[in-house]
């Protein structure tokens, strides 16, 4: 047995190898399944090593809970995998991110009250190496909890604004690197079992917590998407942490892979919406106290929204030759992918050039829209990205804006009062006709309201967008 270290080392090292593959599979739609059977043999890897390492004891009763937990475990994440809706997949996203956190603080803790499951060396080093797991992880927990309320709507998307609020986050920062001091200076559990830091542990915890609570809460809608990129890079630092707690070379690894890769994600997103992540991370944008339920007509427009049913609108697109869509979370909420790519298909068969614009921001996840066009099969090279498409616009005939708000609102550009001004924006109303597919006439996620809804040239297709869009297909195909 004395090979075995060597072969978990190994076993360790192809997890991390197929982690990284993993990972430049999901960076295109073409190879991102690809890029989970990499991702999921990986996992399987890794759990196989674990449970052969003799760290755990070799042949100890601790192997029947693991595998317990690991099967009971991979069900629920199997059923919940299921059955979550296409709608509902960020929501899934940051309460996973919240499990991470949560057990990366019962790990900090045990291994606290357990010091020979702490890595080996200096004893301040190893108490610092706990305390950095449980700070981190105690602010990715309720961090992604808040995250997951918000998406929900169990927790306003507009943001909690309390007054002297950075102050209060700087104190309770300074706090948090203060606590460190008698935690350290009382060391680690005694050999009769005192825990004298574990006082200082657990009320730094409680800090961390709240930090974490205060700083979602203060995230308006609009950066929304943004803010579960960070809350990946987070958990991903976190589990970094507890690799060198643990002296668990994958752990350092697969930490550090999803916490780099989770900020570069996160500073993508926020170039793309002309923002600084210092911005997404103080709080305070994607809601504005002048924000109404009702949008108010820009400036020299006529303040009369013009509807427009099916069958004018079957007749507008028979003439188009360039023709866009543009989709959202309304879309993703009716569950009209399926719908909008016999469209597709449809306009392509009368001649028509049909591709699809993608805001960087478009949903409540990153790459939201990607995700449902894939499923539903739209092919990926007329799938294209706001700044490759957005010169095109003006030479479009229709473009068809289906569950989607705050993202082709012209006030970013124009309204200086308007929280999401400076956010790069598709220019839908500059092309030839925008026909807008909504239920009502409801702000998007950032409560702000939309002149887009307007101008002369745009009209107003009101009602479920799966309905809308099958009652438009029909109505394509009878002609």
């Amino acid at each position: 047995m004395d090979s075995l270290p060597t072969l978990v080392s190994a076993a360790y090292l192809g997890a991390a190898v197929l982690f990284i593959l993993s990972l430049g599979g999901l960076s295109s739609q073409e190879t991102a399944r690809r890029g989970n059977v990499y991702g999921m043999a990986g996992m399987a890897v890794a759990l196989l090593a674990v449970l052969a390492s003799t760290s755990i004891g070799g042949a100890s009763p601790a192997y029947l809970p693991m595998v317990a937990a690991v099967v009971v475990g991979g069900a629920l994440g199997a059923v919940a995998a299921a059955r979550v809706a296409m709608t509902s997949m960020p929501q899934l996203v940051a309460a996973l991110h919240s499990f991470v956190g949560l057990a990366a603080v019962l790990v900090g803790v045990s291994t606290y009250l357990h010091p020979s499951h702490a890595a080996g060396g200096s004893e301040v080093v190893a108490l610092l190496e706990i305390y950095a797991d449980v700070c981190l992880g105690a602010i990715t927990f309720t961090g992604s909890v808040v995250a997951w309320g918000k998406l929900q709507g169990t927790i306003s998307g507009k943001s909690v604004l309390i007054p002297g609020r950075h102050v209060v986050n700087a104190a309770m920062v300074l706090a948090i690197v203060g606590l460190a001091v008698p935690f350290v200076g009382d060391g680690m559990v005694t050999a009769s079992g005192d825990a004298p830091g574990l006082i200082w542990l657990l009320a730094m915890a409680v800090l961390a917590a709240v930090l974490g609570i205060h700083a979602v809460l203060a995230i308006g809608g609009a950066d929304m998407p943004v803010v579960v990129s960070l809350l990946n890079s987070y958990s991903g630092w976190t589990a970094a942490a507890a690799g060198f707690m643990l002296s668990n070379d994958l752990l350092i690894v697969t930490g550090a892979l999803v916490g780099s890769s989770g900020a570069i994600l996160s500073y993508i997103m926020c170039e793309a919406m002309n923002r600084s992540i210092w911005s997404v991370v103080l709080g305070g944008f994607g809601t504005s106290t002048q924000a109404s339920s009702t949008p108010a007509p820009s400036a020299g427009q006529p303040g009369e929204v013009q509807p427009v049913d099916v069958d004018q609108l079957a007749g507008v697109l028979k003439e188009a030759k360039e023709v866009v869509v543009v989709p959202g979370y309304g879309m993703a909420v009716a569950q009209a992918q399926h719908l909008v790519k016999d469209f597709g298909a449809l306009m392509r068969e009368r001649g028509a050039t049909l591709r699809f614009a993608i805001h960087p921001v478009a949903g409540r996840l990153p790459g939201h829209m990607n995700v449902l066009l894939a499923e539903a099969g739209v092919p990926y090279d007329i799938v294209l990205e706001m700044d490759e498409i957005n010169d095109d616009l003006r030479r479009t005939d229709v473009v068809l804006v289906i569950g989607a708000n705050d993202i082709v609102n012209p006030g970013a550009l124009d309204d200086e009062s308007s929280p999401i001004y400076g956010m790069p924006v598709l220019h839908v109303w500059e092309s030839g006709t925008v026909v807008v597919l909504k239920r009502g006439m409801a702000t998007g996620y950032a409560g702000v309201g939309n002149p887009l809804f307007y101008k002369s040239n745009t009209r107003m297709l009101f009602g479920d967008a799966k309905d809308s869009m099958s009652a438009l297909v029909a109505a394509l195909r009878s002609t």
